[in-house]
């Protein structure tokens, strides 16, 4: 049984796939399988994947296309590694010895989950830059997983194709879901993160490379609507996780998160017209189908329109800054932070020098 499964989706790849399944014999590393999960695909990929040299190596054709999603699930559950690295047929790694270093950190620290490092952006034949969101310092770390769900909550901070992950991660916690088409893996690092830590290598040793056929490219010009729906999902999925087990810090944190992601999308809309498509009803009845339950509901609108208000005051529009915070408090009248917002707005000029000290010393 190999140690480490790269499982590699392929679909109109098959010009890119060499020079990721060479990357990855490269490895100092060698105890691997390497599983070329062919979706189908309608150019030369069986012809490229069997071309390997190495019983490592092997070609599983789908009979039909399954769409991205499952087979990436398909491949989970192929891999017999007690690691799963999933890196898409575009990508590569970029040194030799990542596999090596991804191995030790989780055989020293067995409740890691997944380890990941920065991306290298690839772009038209050559390296660019370090995908900055990647980023978390310049050093090696483990985090704690509900600290790294802080970030993890409020974006997606790991890059796709940087992250190995424990099989029992997918055995135990679940695999992508065929909801999420665009932020499945965003979701399985929160979802991870619940319940292991996560290891940080600090130097980018994986390539990802950005083309007109990159997939996330192809949905943002196609379907910018999937993108949102997306995140939304993530989100309210990752909160009742939080609630079934109890892990009331990350079910705030989800809340918090939440409220932030739908007034921004709002004054997006209200000040930066043509940027988004979503409307402040349009997010009221979100929240409406996301939490059923009424209190709930009406705890979840108050958030909202504080957070709108948030956005409102930080643009200086203090009329409909004004406007959200007594909306927020129709809801929750005694929410103590809203309260105090509202009414520092209400001194007019006096009250908007003091909010900004009391910020500016925070």
């Amino acid at each position: 049984m190999p140690k480490v499964s790269f499982v590699i989706p392929c679909y109109k790849l098959a010009s890119l796939l060499p020079i990721c399944v060479r990357s990855i014999l490269a490895q100092t590393y060698t105890d691997f399988e390497v599983l070329v999960m062919d979706d189908c695909s309608p150019d030369e990929t069986p012809t490229i994947a069997r071309c390997f040299q190495d019983d490592r190596v092997k070609h599983i054709r789908n009979e039909a296309n399954l769409g991205h999603l499952q087979n990436y699930n398909k491949g989970i559950a192929l891999a017999d590694g007690q690691y799963v690295w999933l890196i898409s047929a575009d990508d590569f790694l970029r040194r030799p010895y990542v596999l090596e270093r991804y191995v030790n950190i989780m055989e020293r620290h067995p409740n890691v989950g997944y380890v990941f490092c920065p991306a290298m952006r690839f772009q038209d034949g050559r390296e660019t830059d370090i995908v900055s969101w990647s980023a978390h310092g310049a050093q090696d770390e483990i985090f704690r997983g509900h600290d790294f769900l802080k970030k993890l909550v409020t974006g997606n901070c790991v890059g796709a194709p940087t992250g190995m992950v424990r099989k029992d991660c997918y055995d135990k916690v679940g695999v992508f879901p065929l909801d999420m088409p665009n932020s499945g893996d965003w979701y399985l690092w929160c979802a991870f993160a619940l319940h292991y830590d996560v290891g940080y290598l600090a130097e980018p040793m994986v390539c990802y490379r950005t083309h007109v056929e990159n997939m996330s490219e192809t949905l943002k010009k196609r379907k910018p609507r999937v993108i949102m729906e997306d995140n939304f999902a993530v989100r309210w999925t990752l909160k009742k996780r939080a609630e079934a087990r109890n892990f009331h810090s990350i079910v705030a944190l989800c809340k918090d998160a939440i409220a932030t992601y739908y007034a921004n999308l709002i004054a997006c809309e209200m000040y930066e017209p043509n940027t988004y498509r979503i409307t402040l009803a349009e997010c009221e009845q979100s929240i409406t189908r996301y939490a059923p339950h009424k209190d709930e509901c009406v705890e979840m609108l108050a958030r909202l329109y504080t957070a709108l208000a948030d956005q409102c005051y930080l643009r200086r529009d203090f009329v409909r800054a004004r406007q959200y915070y007594k909306a927020g408090l129709q809801h929750q009248p005694f929410a103590v932070g809203t309260l105090t917002k509202y009414l520092l707005l209400q001194l007019g000029g006096i009250g908007v020098r003091f909010r900004d000290y009391a910020s500016a010393i925070r």
